[in-house]
Parts: C-alpha cells; structure tokens; sequence
C-alpha cells in the first residue's frame, strides 16, 4: 500500500484520507522539521495544506518513493524545485482550480475584516472598555463611504475586496499588469497613482521574482499620508523596514498584515516587536485562508491529484 504524507489541520487530513484511504495509509505529520523528515522519507505523496516546513532539494533527494507533491494551497514558495525537477516530480497547487478558488472566500474576508479593524480601531477600542474606559473620542473611526480602495492585484481575492468596497460605497481602483480580463467594478490605474490617492490600499499577489518587493520603499514614501496598508498576499512582497517607518512616522494611519517574511518564526521580527507596543499596527497569523469548511474542500481536491498520479503511475 502506498503511503501519503499529509501536514496541515486535522479537518484537512480527514477530508485527504476520505480520498485516498482505499489505496493508501494517510499518514498525519507533525509540522516540526525532524520528525517530518522521517515521514517524509518513505512517502510515495506529500499533501501540503501547511506551509510551516521547507521543503529542501536534500529532503526531496532522501525521499526515493516520491511521485507527487499536491498543496492545498495557491502558493509553493516553500518548496525547492531543483531536486524534483531532476525526477519530474510535479508539485501541483490550487493556481490549477480557479473554478474551485473563485468561490474560496475565507482570504478576502479577513483582508476585509482587518480593513475594518484598521479603519474603526477594533483591538484598542475593545481594550479600552475591557480596562475599564468609556471614552468614544479617543477611538475616531474613518467612515469608509466615499473613500478610495486602492488593490494592487485584481484577480479572485482582488476581486472580492472590490465587491466588499463598492458594497460600504467606496471607489475601488487597481492595478494588476497581467490580468486579461479587467473587471468592471474596479478602475484600472497606475501603481504610482494608486499609492498617492488611495486611503486604504490593499495587496493581493502571488509572490514571484516580479512581485517580490513590489510595495518597495520608494512606493511606500509615495502612500497617500493617513492611509492604511493591508497585505495578505506575501511578506516579501512589501519592503517591511519601509512600513515600520511609514507607521513610526505617522504617515500611514494604520497596517493589517496576515503575512511577514520569516514566518512562521517571527517572535523576533521587526513589525511583531512593534504591534506589542503599538496599536496601529495589527498582525494575524497567516489564517485568511484557514476556515474548516474552505480546507475540506481543498485538501479534497489536493487528494484527487494524488490519487490520479499514484494510479496512473501504477499503470506504467
């Protein structure tokens, strides 16, 4: 019998043993490197709904049963290539399913709701009453109608961040130079001009050699002053000495960030010290896309690809 590694949440695994339990021993692996690499190391299959272990060429070399690599996920920049790339070992993500992410909403919802937070000042508010204030003044919130949604990448999650814009009244404009087909909900701008005007300016790309460091610090100096950074794209993706600067400086009113470089081993981390102090500055744990329901549905799909490869494979 085949043996599949699975790494990511409990609902995740159920769902990929559903798939796979008649040709294959799923089995659960701990998110910590040492014990994962002796699983991995007798795995035929790898279902990644994770992300938290580095994937090395020496990983992938030691793993001699390995046909397939499935993430449940958009991304696979956690992964080495050149070691698969020597055995044509595929590593599939969801970037193959745009019919099964278009309905994915969990992403888009917590960007929104850290928009939110950010605008009306939600955690500090909160606290305050909890320590026993009652002070409405000292928590202004910005009233979203009428104001400019910035979203530099307009594709699945973009494009939801747009519908949730337009819904509280607000202008939605974008920029996205590889998208086809522009939707009629966003107007299409200049990143340069979409930074000077938009109040809130939200970040939804992959991250590639093109986008990594995209929101640089000569972009950020450009950010209209008072204006709020969501990022729940890539760490990378944004030059974070900039924005620590930009929230020191007070020229951006307020960060929500669901993603910084190094995680998931950030208790050090520059932007992670200053949220402690700071309250214009709120960091989740990278959790946009992790909903119970959402994971099911995409480590099932994660599986199917498994479970074709290891069959077809069979076949040869």
């Amino acid at each position: 019998m085949k043996t599949v590694v699975y790494i990511g949440s409990a609902e995740g695994f159920e769902a990929a043993d559903e798939v796979l339990g008649d040709m294959a021993r799923t089995r659960h692996a701990t998110a910590q490197p040492d014990p994962f690499i002796k699983d991995f190391s007798d795995a035929d299959a790898l279902l990644d709904a994770s992300m938290k272990v580095k994937i090395t060429d020496e990983m992938v070399r030691a793993a001699r049963r390995l046909k397939i690599i499935s993430c449940a996920t958009t991304g696979s920049d956690h992964i080495d290539r050149a070691a698969l790339d020597e055995r044509n070992i595929p590593v599939c993500t969801l970037k193959e399913d745009p019919d099964l992410l278009q309905n994915l909403t969990p992403a888009a919802e917590l960007s929104w709701a850290l928009l939110m937070a950010c605008a009306r000042r939600l955690p500090p508010a909160i606290k305050h009453v909890t320590d026993g204030g009652w002070n409405r003044e000292a928590f202004p919130g910005i009233m979203l109608n009428g104001r400019r949604l910035g979203l530099i990448g307009c594709g699945r999650i973009g494009g939801w961040m747009a519908r949730y814009g337009r819904a509280f009244g607000m202008e939605v404009v974008g920029h996205d130079p590889h998208l086809k087909n522009w939707p009629e909900n966003i107007r299409q701008v200049p990143l340069n001009q979409l930074m000077e005007t938009s109040d809130f300016v939200s970040i939804h790309v992959h991250l590639t050699p093109e986008t990594e460091g995209l929101v640089s610090r000569k972009l950020l100096e450009r950010i209209k002053p008072g204006a709020v950074l969501i990022n729940t794209s890539r760490g990378a993706v944004v030059d974070e000495s900039a924005l620590l600067d930009g929230l020191k400086s007070g020229r951006i009113y307020g960060a929500g960030l669901d993603v910084l470089t190094g995680e998931p081993n950030t208790r050090h981390h520059a932007l992670v010290r200053y949220a402690r102090d700071h309250d214009n500055l709120l960091i989740t744990p990278h959790c946009g896309g992790y909903s119970p329901d959402a994971v099911r549905l995409v480590c099932k799909r994660a599986a199917e690809k498994i479970r074709k490869a290891l069959l077809d494979g069979d076949r040869l």
